[in-house]
């Protein structure tokens, strides 16, 4: 839900640590900068995802419209719901390979669900899961001094 973070932001006074900064900051410290994206439709299309990237100085690239319906499909009609389906899997591989093949240097798994499909046996470039990365950003900033 941060497509609100900037009504949050506004509204209180507590730091908000938005889900795109410390994956911008894990894959530029890896010395990557172009990077495929799959999330949710709204994740992949609009801007407050995509834009936070690229304010990062990363290029970020979308699978085509039919990949990124299955994309979204996937995640809404069998993740959520638990199922694990071998043919989502064949299809998520297919769009990874697809990002390699346009220049992505790693993939963005930019929703909670996808790493239960996708790990790193499933694709040739590296693998950047926003919610292992917000996680353990949110333990540092409580963790630190």
């Amino acid at each position: 839900m941060h497509k609100v973070a900037p009504a949050i932001v506004t509204a209180v006074n507590l730091p908000l640590l938005h889900i795109a900064d410390p994956t911008a900051a894990a894959i530029r410290a890896a010395g990557l900068m172009r990077v495929g994206l799959l999330g949710t439709r709204f994740t992949m299309e609009q801007d407050f995802y995509v834009e936070r990237l690229r304010k990062h100085g990363l290029d970020v690239l979308l699978p085509d419209a039919e990949q990124r319906e299955i994309v979204h499909s996937v995640i809404y009609d069998e993740l959520c719901l638990g199922r694990i389906e071998a043919i989502s899997r064949a299809a998520y591989r297919a769009t990874i390979a697809d990002l390699a093949c346009r220049g992505a240097e790693a993939v963005i798994l930019g929703c909670t669900e996808i790493s239960l499909l996708i790990g790193p046996d499933d694709s040739p470039l590296p693998l950047f899961d926003t919610t292992r990365l917000h996680a353990q950003a949110a333990v540092d900033f409580a963790l630190a001094d």
